[in-house]
């Protein structure tokens, strides 16, 4: 890029990330902060994430794949919690300001932002390595958030939509597994485009069919975990009824539990609903045109216990992703 060329931070911001259209949002992008009006007897939902560099995705990524995620991670909080979306703010990092990446980028970060009518109202940007960080706001009425801690013993665990195949892609592209390139091509479509289900989470709020909720990005095991530890209860899964990826549903055995369980960055939903919300749960997952099955139940006992399809102990060592120990 030559320096006649060049982008100015505020140029950059009005060329790629302003948008002219009417938003929720009271004032938007261009003052010190934006404002944010909750509609009348609704809460405001809040989440964070980042996603740098070498960490969270390769160098190099395809920059409209990238822009679909970044929100996407997001959005998947949201709908952890039965929240719907409203707007978020970006704040990025960037080692140069190039006009191809920047179109792509914010192509697919607004394209996934426009199907959720979801508003971009302010953020900021840098010089520095590549670095994304959302934070994005939500609707919800009082009292009906699907909480880590409200899952009670007998309820089902449910998972929705399938798992594993992310986690398989990343062992694709680190060799740690041989996959044909259709096969490379399917399952890498999971891990870099998810889709985060807002409206399956919401209605399961907004009805009152679930307890508890949470989003599948580190892994079943740990996330689940997170539930466990909040509500102060147990569960026991099965884990060869956990729905694989269409790739790694034909793997082995041992591959499908593993990356079923462990594999993180799924971006689906783990909830918990008493068994005589089943058809009701059934019949909101065919509306939203999303599987959800069901694989164990919260109990009594603390501490997870893992168990084969016939019922039998399955003594499996697995930890989910943490960004400090991995």
């Amino acid at each position: 890029m030559s320096q006649h060329d060049a982008l100015s931070e505020f140029d950059l911001i009005k060329q790629y990330f302003v948008r002219q259209r009417p938003g929720r949002a009271t004032l938007g992008i261009g003052d010190d902060c934006a404002l944010l009006t909750p509609a009348p007897g609704r809460q405001i939902a809040i989440s964070s994430d980042m996603l740098v560099e070498d960490r969270h995705f390769f160098a190099g990524a395809d920059a409209r794949k990238l822009g679909h995620k970044s929100l996407a991670v997001n959005l998947s909080d949201l709908a952890a919690m039965g929240a719907r979306p409203v707007a978020f703010t970006l704040a990025l990092a960037l080692p140069q300001a190039e006009r191809g990446w920047l179109a792509a980028f914010s192509e697919g970060l607004f394209a996934l932002a426009d199907a959720h009518g979801c508003e971009l109202i302010g953020g900021d940007t840098t010089k520095g390595p590549l670095n994304i960080c959302i934070t994005v706001f939500g609707e919800l009425a009082p009292g009906q958030a699907l909480r880590r801690d409200r899952a009670v013993a007998g309820d089902d665990i449910w998972i929705s939509g399938t798992l594993g195949d992310a986690r398989l892609a990343l062992a694709g592209y680190r060799m740690e597994h041989t996959l044909a390139p259709h096969e490379m091509s399917e399952a890498a479509s999971r891990m870099h485009t998810p889709t985060p289900r807002v409206e399956l989470g919401c209605l399961l709020a907004e009805t009152g069919l679930a307890h508890a909720a949470i989003d599948i990005s580190d892994g079943l095991v740990g996330d689940l975990g997170h539930i466990l530890k909040a509500s102060g209860v147990g569960a026991t899964l099965d884990v060869d009824a956990l729905p694989a990826g269409p790739v790694l549903a034909r793997q082995s055995a041992q591959l499908r539990r593993s990356y079923t369980l462990a594999g993180g960055d799924d971006y689906e939903l783990c909830f918990t609903a008493p068994p005589s919300s089943r058809e009701q749960i059934a019949a909101l997952a065919a509306r939203c045109a999303t599987p959800a099955t069901r694989v164990g139940s919260i109990d009594t006992a603390a501490g997870l216990r893992l168990v084969d399809a016939t019922g039998a102990p399955l003594d499996l060592a697995l930890r989910s992703f943490d960004h400090f120990t991995q």
